[in-house]
């Protein structure tokens, strides 16, 4: 797989404000684990994407695939992982929008879609926050799901690009 045609983690939030920053700290730990799984396959790129928004969209044109690992309100209890795939991605985004970096990721998959560039494959990892309020770490809680974050990457990633 290239370079342009690799799949793209993303991890977006804002790290200073508790379980809202889940996807940046979940998308920092995979990296730092260096899990051989994700090293050892061809194009795949894990990054911090914070609450850049649209200044991401060069990146996301590039892709092949998107994984993005975000806090989402899934109406569930704190914690709670869930996967949404496709359009089905597109279905929860589309709904009211709880925080910043929400709206800028259905104006950057918007984007993607207009210039005829938004990944075919496409994921939203979404995680049920317990407090969003200032704090530089996620909830207890929270941050003991990221390793069910890690695994719905990995089945994804094997599953795009066995």
């Amino acid at each position: 797989m290239s370079a342009e045609r690799s799949i793209l983690v993303l991890g977006l939030g804002n790290i200073l404000m508790q379980d809202d920053g889940v996807g940046v700290h979940a998308a920092n730990a995979l990296e730092a684990s260096r899990d051989s799984w994700v090293y050892g396959r061809d194009g795949v790129v894990i990054r911090d994407g914070g609450t850049l928004g649209l200044s991401l969209l060069p990146e996301v044109e590039a892709c092949g695939g998107l994984i993005v690992l975000d806090a989402a309100i899934l109406s569930a209890c704190p914690g709670t992982v869930r996967t949404f795939e496709g359009a089905a991605m597109d279905a929860q985004l589309s709904g009211k929008k709880y925080s910043v970096h929400e709206v800028a990721l259905f104006d950057l998959l918007a984007a993607a879609e207009f210039l005829g560039s938004k990944p075919e494959r496409r994921a939203l990892i979404g995680v049920q926050p317990e407090i969003v309020d200032w704090g530089l770490e996620p909830t207890p809680t929270v941050a003991a799901a990221i390793p069910e974050i890690h695994a719905a990457v990995r089945e994804l990633v094997e599953r795009w690009n066995p």
